[in-house]
């Protein structure tokens, strides 16, 4: 026999050793009553981890649903109206996308109220709202004349330009638990 054939046989005795010792004890007669049972212990443990991430998919379906049918309406990033590149972030057109954004944003948090493990998600959709809320506060879709009222618009418009995109990352993470 070879060093290889000679360690893999005793490696195969030492875990049958072990195995066996630790099926029957040390020779006291407590037995398995002394242990906890294997299906008290793992369940209570896995049951919250299950729960939580059925709940994640759950949210991620329902949201990615929304997002997508609003992403390609309005689109997302460079390609949004309220991209802050755009010729209409001073238009109805974001003004129409900033509300189903913050709309959407609003859905999420009606979706992950009260649950734990969305932190980011949350994070998001608190951040889009306010952002849709701004940019309807300021009328930036009306074209605004002054300057400063037209550089306040740039921050909530780039906000909601890169919402879908945010929103799905965030539920994404929620996958994850955070």
């Amino acid at each position: 026999m070879n060093r290889k054939q000679l360690w893999l046989m005793t490696s195969g005795v030492t875990a049958a050793v072990a195995l066996l010792s630790a099926c029957t004890g040390s020779g006291d007669e407590a037995g398995p009553q002394s242990s906890p049972s294997a299906s008290t212990s793992p369940a209570k443990s896995a049951d919250p981890v299950s729960e939580r991430a059925a709940l994640a998919d759950k949210v991620k379906s329902a949201v990615e649903s929304r997002l997508s049918v609003h992403e390609e309406r309005f689109g997302s990033g460079r390609s949004s109206p309220c991209s802050t590149a755009s010729a209409k972030m001073f238009t109805q057109d974001c003004g129409a996308a900033a509300k189903a954004t913050g709309e959407d944003a609003s859905f999420v948090l009606t979706q992950i109220s009260g649950q734990e493990g969305f932190a980011t998600l949350r994070s998001v959709s608190e951040k889009i709202q306010k952002a849709a809320a701004k940019y309807q506060e300021l009328s930036c879709a009306t074209n605004p004349a002054e300057a400063a009222t037209r550089r306040a618009c740039l921050e909530p418009a780039a906000v909601l330009a890169q919402g879908f995109p945010d929103l799905r990352d965030g539920a994404n993470l929620g996958l994850a638990g955070k």
